[in-house]
């Protein structure tokens, strides 16, 4: 492995009392969004939510994250496929970057495929926005199943 790369994650409010296990599997596994790392070493350096809509804790979690060491944030699975999807995870991403002058990554771990059905069925994600944020963590199917 070589340089240590530091992230942290913001997960959707919906979520908040998600204890984090797919995310860290896939952290551990380079797996999903995660899967760019795969020849890197990487350290969380913090797991928060984005306090819920319309997401005041993203204007401040990123400077937490800095101080220990953040260099990229990523936005949780969650916030892509929850129903409905997060409404303001593009403008998250732009704010992040701009003010904190991150990387931005959407997805963590796979797409579970009980999302992946219901959402295709759904046209959620048949936008060519939806498709660039889809892409880090859709995986084929035999990964989406194995985080159902």
């Amino acid at each position: 492995m070589n340089n240590k790369i530091k992230l942290g994650i913001i997960i959707c409010n919906r979520y908040h009392t998600c204890a984090g296990g797919k995310c860290f599997r896939s952290l551990r596994n380079r797996e999903g969004a995660f899967s760019i790392y795969k020849d890197q070493e990487v350290e969380l350096v913090g797991y928060t939510t984005c306090d819920g809509c319309p997401g005041g804790n993203v204007e401040y979690a990123p400077a937490e994250m800095i101080k220990n060491g953040a260099e990229v944030i990523h936005l949780a699975t969650g916030l892509v496929v929850g129903y409905p999807p997060c409404p303001r995870i593009t403008t998250f991403k732009d704010f992040i970057e701009e003010k904190y002058g991150l990387k931005v990554v959407y997805g963590t771990h796979p797409i579970p495929q009980k999302y992946f059905i219901t959402h295709t069925n759904l046209k959620t994600w048949d936008s060519p926005r939806w498709q660039e944020i889809i892409q880090p963590t859709l995986a084929d199917e035999q990964n989406r199943l194995a985080y159902d």
